[in-house]
């Protein structure tokens, strides 16, 4: 076993090829801080190093042990199916598409849109003021330390983000930053930040995040609302006993034949909308992944929520 902390992580991270990018950021992350805070507590001389290494546990051991909880975990999170997706008719193709009005994970993704615009502005805002100011500053003395802030603020971003992610739209995302990198002095770090390729994709996602978040409200806000007009206007004109469908100087009578059918495709174009929030979450939480956790060697996505 190698006897030095960088040296037991990159074997951590070989036993835990193929496994989830999340969960090895996770391991890789409590290992870290555990070598590193009892090192420290030992006065960081080799045989503290060893020492702790030899508590913590065989790189092989700490990663079947990571592989195990995670299985666990996930059981116990795993939402049962509706009722309804149980029974013969729900497990057939006209009951599965009905059967979205009761999937919690398609009113996630939903809400995750909606949510979009916010989260994207405010991602947009601090990038872009944080580069500026980062590059501006880099002349003076606080220049350094602004720019570590900043590359720790995206960081800290990317962690939030990742669990409004997971939450809502079922994808595994970290939940614990990344490993706390280099040890040394502020130049040290920064170097090490810059040079780590899950910067700048985090600084990428969350710029594109706006233009992102304007769509996906767009698409939600129109898809809800052609949905309802369609479903309010019959019995809007009954009510009103007039027209409520206008263009210039015209008034669009709903004929008696057609208002079920009308009405009908208002409540279709509410199912219509679940789906495709639905279908537009999953790709979204794959682009989560692909940006903000990246993928380890021999890592593969494994437990992204698919559309059914």
């Amino acid at each position: 076993m190698n006897n030095t902390v960088e040296g037991y992580l990159a074997q951590l991270k070989s036993a835990l090829g193929g496994a989830d990018p999340a969960l090895v950021q996770d391991a890789l992350y409590d290992a870290e801080d555990y070598l590193r805070t009892a090192a420290a507590e030992g006065g960081n001389t080799p045989e503290a190093i060893v020492a702790a290494i030899d508590s913590f546990g065989s790189p092989e051991e700490v990663a079947e042990a990571y592989r195990d909880s995670e299985v666990t975990v996930a059981a116990a999170l795993r939402k049962p199916a509706p009722a309804l997706a149980r029974t013969k008719w729900g497990q057939t193709p006209l009951g599965r598409f009905f059967g979205v009005v009761i999937d919690p994970s398609a009113y996630g993704a939903m809400f995750y849109m909606l949510l979009a615009l916010a989260t994207g502005t405010a991602y947009f805002t601090v990038v872009t003021t944080g580069l500026s100011l980062s590059l501006g500053l880099l002349v003076l003395i606080v220049g350094v330390p602004f720019a570590l802030l900043f590359l720790a603020v995206v960081r800290a971003i990317s962690l939030a983000e990742g669990r409004i992610v997971e939450g809502l739209l079922g994808v595994r995302m970290p939940r614990r930053p990344r490993m706390l990198g280099v040890q040394g002095n502020l130049w040290e770090r920064v170097k090490s930040w810059l040079t780590d390729y899950r910067t700048w994709t985090t600084m990428l996602y969350m710029i594109l995040q706006l233009p992102l978040g304007i769509i996906y409200f767009t698409t939600v806000v129109t898809a809800l609302s052609v949905s309802l007009a369609l479903f309010a206007a019959p019995i809007l004109q009954l009510v009103m006993h007039e027209p409520v469908i206008r263009g210039f100087y015209y008034g669009y009578l709903i004929l008696p034949w057609a208002i079920p059918l009308v009405m009908a495709l208002g409540v279709l174009g509410f199912f219509v909308s679940l789906w495709l929030s639905k279908g537009i979450g999953y790709l979204h939480g794959l682009w989560a992944k692909t940006m903000l956790v990246g993928r380890f060697e021999g890592a593969a996505i494994q437990d992204a929520q698919r559309p059914v």
